[in-house]
């Protein structure tokens, strides 16, 4: 038994080796167009230069913060957000289609053991003979083997359509982890600048405080009148009034921080202090290679998935030509259970099934006019993909050079609001300026320093935005060209 069952596999393998030496329709996979290629390689690379199932190229970018409190956040959030052990599920359903494809280009291999039990009546009428019935019971076994011969490559380009979007799945899942990441960066530099805030205001209430003491000492002593009393307690007031705005917007912060980290809301209040002060960032050089955008995850996912619908245009094709199915069956089938083991009972067949689509209302050939437009879609999403890759990297690099301007000029602009509130605050004790230009000066310098703060917490968001644009870390390369 096991000898000819193993000549019938044989056979059924030389067989399918002969036949799948036919070719394989459908189109061969090329690389959409996109903008990029018209802009002499800047900021794209003609062809991959790195694996696109390797993103250890992107490295991990939010070290070049400089600072172990963000290090320390993002290590949390790697091993505890809900969104990332989603996307984690669907790279492994990813991965089961593809064994499922694979597996179909394998022949179809199953045992069975049955026992059947049967009564037949029969009624000899006018012969006299009256109604006589049998019982009979079978036994029987057998190994059955399918094998589909992929002679038009239809289960291959399956098979190849699986896998890469398999490599799409997982493209989306760094593309996600990058963006939590990057989330988990500005919620930081969030916290940290409205923690500033909040002691900025804490400090202007103080300040206030202050000037409403010198304003009543001046009244008391005739000096000004009730008008400069009432407008140094407004300001005292409305110094007062921002302090819970700041408070609940920190609050608010810490709640964000936690849902990314997977820990419970209030969790990250315990870090106050741990994140009040973000370190100044090393400047960025300008000139970025074009190679980098090729390691940007949602760049291969998208290409990715215009070479899974380029495989599926070759299944739809294929589904215009005939299946071969090669079968083979070898058993035993006997009256008695002890029967069926013996060699007069045996029992074997081997067919060749030769099946062809020949009307079907149109449905194969609109099948593979769907395919192809598919194939066009996700190709015009691709080259759309990578025009937007191409302008967030121009955005992000031109708004940290715009932002560190203005952070030049307001750094000018704090120094000079300061120096003329001590001196105008001066001036008023002597009586030669008003509580006008106290008020104002006091105005002036609260908005610079807090537009300090504001401006920084922008560079960093900017400098995350630009690791995003370029899919993680430049310093790899930066290394490889000096």
């Amino acid at each position: 038994m096991t000898k000819k069952l193993v000549s019938i596999c044989l056979l059924i393998y030389a067989s399918g080796a002969v036949l799948l030496t036919g070719c394989m329709v459908g189109p061969k996979y090329k690389r959409p167009e996109t903008a990029a290629g018209t802009n002499d390689g800047y900021f794209h690379a003609a062809e991959h230069v790195t694996d696109v199932n390797d993103f250890g190229d992107a490295g991990m970018w939010w070290q070049r913060f400089g600072d172990p409190a963000t290090a320390a956040l993002v290590r949390q959030m790697l091993e505890g957000n809900y969104d990332l052990k989603a996307s984690a599920a669907r790279v492994l359903q990813a991965q089961a289609a593809l064994d499922q494809a694979h597996g179909g280009r394998f022949p179809d291999v199953s045992y069975g053991l049955n026992r059947d039990r049967s009564k037949v009546s029969f009624n000899l009428g006018a012969l006299g003979g009256g109604r006589f019935s049998f019982m009979n019971t079978t036994w029987s076994q057998g190994i059955s083997v399918a094998y589909i011969v992929d002679f038009f490559g239809k289960l291959k380009h399956a098979e190849r359509a699986a896998w890469a979007q398999l490599l799409a799945a997982e493209a989306n899942e760094q593309a996600l982890t990058n963006l939590m990441i990057a989330t988990v960066i500005v919620a930081r530099a969030d916290i940290a600048m409205l923690q500033q805030r909040l002691v900025i205001a804490q400090s202007n209430t103080k300040s206030r405080r202050e000037t409403l003491r010198i304003v009543e000492r001046r009244y008391g002593e005739g000096l000004v009148g009730p008008v400069d009393v009432r407008l140094a307690r407004e300001n005292l007031e409305a110094s007062l009034a921002q302090e819970p705005s700041i408070e609940l917007s920190l609050i608010q912060a810490h709640h964000a921080l936690d849902v990314l980290l997977g820990h419970r809301p209030g969790s990250s209040e315990q870090l106050s202090g741990v994140l009040d002060v973000l370190p100044d960032l090393e400047p960025v050089r300008i000139g970025l290679p074009a190679a980098l955008l090729d390691r940007r995850p949602d760049v291969k996912a998208a290409e990715l998935l215009v070479r899974a619908a380029n495989e599926e245009i070759g299944v739809s094709i294929a589904q215009l030509y005939p299946d071969l199915t090669l079968v083979a069956n070898y058993g035993a089938s006997a009256d008695r259970w002890r029967d069926i083991w013996e060699r007069l009972s045996e029992t074997y067949s081997a067919t060749v099934g030769l099946s062809q689509p020949i009307f079907r209302g149109g449905r194969l050939r609109a099948q593979v006019d769907g395919a192809e437009a598919r194939h066009a879609e996700l190709a015009a999403n691709y080259a759309g993909t990578v025009l937007t890759a191409m302008k967030e990297v121009e955005d992000a690099l031109i708004a940290e050079q715009m932002l560190q301007n203005e952070l030049e000029h307001t750094k000018l602009r704090f120094e000079q609001a300061t120096a003329a509130e001590s001196l105008s605050q001066e001036r008023y004790q002597r009586g030669v300026d008003s509580i006008l230009t106290v008020l104002e000066t006091e105005r002036r310098r609260r908005i610079a320093e807090e537009l300090l703060v504001v401006l920084k917490a922008q560079i960093w968001t900017t400098r995350v935005n630009l690791h995003l644009a370029l899919g993680g870390d430049w310093n790899d390369q930066e290394q490889s060209d000096g």
